[in-house]
């Protein structure tokens, strides 16, 4: 297939059509509008429903009931509107409900500001609601990756019967790249889709139809079901992109945008001749441990933490990975503030200085 320019809200929503969704919920708010815009266009024209809630509670809500009658379902929001949605998403979790959440973060806390940051990492990964419950969590860095995780989301959230969910930020949901959109499932696919989620879904008053109770309750032995997939996503789920780390003697480590300018900051390094790499999680959660346990700390004499969050929040799981074996510094921006080349470049040199 071509590839299309595209912004990176209408991006996202048109690999979900294509992924098979057919209803979406959600509420304005920036800089993700570009999402439920585009769904409103053009989910009618695939057969879908699109619903704008009277406000984030009501979307996610919405989203239940459609996860529910084995519809796949998504809905999207920016950081203080997924807070919003948490009590909902905890019941689609203790209910083990397939659905798609899409995070674009922007500056916090409280209203913050509306332009991009990487402010909601502990959210996403330690506490997307109450009850302690645990999500996938992709973490693209372009349009094109943006693309390809929602589409593999809903795969992903359909396979553990689990919500998914997809954490990027401002930047890339509104800035437009080149992007080749997977071939949209056929009605038959969809359709063979939901039937084989008859085992759980409800089915109404059609006679033979399954019967469930709606619950968001939960127990301890579903709580030790619930931990024991965990365990197998880090054993099994986990993805990581290492770029020049089997020589380096620093290693950068960031996701999302701030990955793309890391990368540009490792090579300008090696040029200047400091063997400098980078680990990028590609999923944030299960977070790619072994990626820093492996490194070779006789050689590692540091690693930069770079985010556009302060204080730094993707620290606290480098640092569970490093275990105390070298140096960990940070290059932060935040509430907006994006992460330059320039300014991350400063950085690095500050670190070689400063060692």
């Amino acid at each position: 297939m071509s590839r299309v320019f595209v912004k990176g809200g209408d991006a996202i929503a048109e690999a979900a059509i294509r992924a098979g969704c057919r209803f979406y919920s959600g509420y304005p708010i920036t800089p993700q509008n570009e999402i439920p815009e585009y769904f409103a266009r053009k989910l009618p024209e695939a057969g879908g429903i699109f619903v704008q809630g009277e406000s984030e509670v009501a979307s996610i809500n919405m989203i239940y009931g459609a996860s529910l009658a084995g519809t796949r379902c998504m809905t999207s929001s920016s950081s203080c509107g997924i807070a919003l949605k948490s009590e909902g998403l905890s019941y689609l979790a203790a209910a083990r409900l397939p659905a798609v959440i899409c995070s674009v973060q922007r500056g916090g806390p409280g209203y913050g500001s509306i332009k991009p940051a990487q402010m909601d990492y502990l959210e996403a990964t330690k506490a997307p609601g109450n009850g302690g419950f645990r999500l996938i969590v992709f973490a693209p860095s372009t349009v094109q990756e943006a693309v390809d995780h929602v589409y593999e989301a809903f795969d992903y959230a359909d396979k553990y019967r689990n919500p998914t969910m997809v954490l990027l930020d401002g930047v890339i949901s509104t800035m437009m790249e080149p992007v080749e959109f997977p071939e949209a499932l056929t009605d038959d696919e969809i359709q063979a889709i939901k039937e084989n989620k008859n085992s759980w879904t409800l089915g109404g008053k059609k006679p033979g139809a399954p019967k469930r109770m709606i619950t968001g309750g939960a127990s301890e032995a579903s709580n030790m079901q619930d931990a024991a997939m965990y365990e197998k996503w880090a054993a099994t789920e986990t993805r990581v992109e290492e770029y020049l780390t089997d020589d380096a003697e620093y290693i950068i480590t960031a996701y999302g945008t701030s990955a793309r300018v890391a990368k540009g900051v490792v090579n300008a390094m090696r040029e200047e001749g400091y063997k400098f790499g980078l680990i990028r999680p590609i999923l944030v959660n299960p977070f790619p441990y072994e990626s820093f346990m492996k490194l070779d700390y006789s050689r590692v004499k540091a690693i930069l933490d770079m985010e556009m969050s302060i204080p730094a929040q993707m620290i606290e799981d480098v640092k569970l990975g490093v275990l105390g074996k070298t140096t960990i510094d940070t290059c932060l921006r935040s509430c907006g503030e994006v992460l330059t080349f320039s300014y991350a470049l400063k950085g690095a040199r500050d670190l070689v200085a400063k060692l």
